[in-house]
């Protein structure tokens, strides 16, 4: 990504070359995994990635570990948006499927 591009999708701003991440004008302190994960997600908001979708577009193709590193991942990033499973706001579980980002309600 360029220097300085930003993709916003509801409270979510994600600047791709400066490593930043703005939740409702605050900012926010994501791992490298989960800013690539959010910035996939923001990206293309409302698509629906299954696990394996992420493990290679993030992980690489090449990658052998536990396919629920997803999970944990998505879980640290629910965290850091104040969501939960239990409460999910803008990052959603699509049953049987996957996850999506969606600005909708």
């Amino acid at each position: 990504p360029a220097r300085g591009q930003s993709y916003s999708a509801g409270p979510v701003t994600v600047d791709a070359g400066r490593h930043e991440v703005e939740i409702a004008g605050r900012s926010v302190r994501l791992k490298p995994r989960e800013f690539d994960l959010l910035l996939l997600f923001v990206r293309n908001e409302g698509r629906v990635f299954t696990r394996d979708q992420l493990i290679e577009t993030i992980w690489g193709f090449d990658y052998d570990g536990d396919p629920r590193t997803v999970d944990v991942h998505v879980r640290r990033l629910r965290r850091a948006l104040g969501e939960s499973a239990s409460a999910p706001g803008h990052l959603r579980t699509v049953h049987g499927v996957g996850y999506k980002f969606t600005t909708r309600g």
